[in-house]
């Protein structure tokens, strides 16, 4: 897969949310394996924003060094070579059945959970320095009731 990457700081941010709008939010995403994934306006702030604070988890500063790769967000949903894992709920301790986390380049992570028979909503995306909780996880098995019977 081709990752590219852009130069957010050439950008106005109007600019940057009208790259989200229409790379996202106004055409259909697919997965690799057929999963249509939504997109929203509302998710740019959640996905582009860092907290100055993380205790706070303030989401105060655009991050340049997100935004220069907002394209890698479809390219790892549509990367076969993605390693899929499970999503962890940390309220119930335990794992998702219904989030997939796809991660490429050794550290960046994309979350999608489940809605539907090849339906998903995107949740989340960034790079973890230190992935090996997420690596620990259960890879990700497909089922019957987000492939249908044929894919499952």
């Amino acid at each position: 897969m081709a990752y590219k990457k852009i130069k957010p700081y050439s950008h106005s941010e109007e600019e940057l949310r009208q790259i989200w709008r229409e790379e996202y939010c106004e055409k259909n995403i697919y997965t690799f394996d057929k999963v249509k994934v939504l997109f929203f306006e509302d998710m740019f702030d959640h996905v582009f924003y860092e907290s100055a604070n993380r205790k706070a988890k303030d989401k105060s500063i655009l991050s340049l060094n997100r935004l220069e790769k907002i394209y890698w967000i479809k390219d790892t949903l549509k990367d076969p070579e993605a390693i899929l894992k499970k999503g962890w709920d940390a309220k119930r301790k335990d794992y998702f059945e219904d989030r997939r986390v796809a991660i490429v380049k050794g550290n960046f992570v994309v979350i999608i959970v489940f809605t539907g028979l090849l339906k998903a909503n995107f949740v989340t995306a960034y790079e973890k320095n230190d992935i090996g909780n997420i690596m620990d996880a259960p890879d990700f098995e497909k089922n019957e009731k987000y492939f249908g019977k044929e894919n499952a």
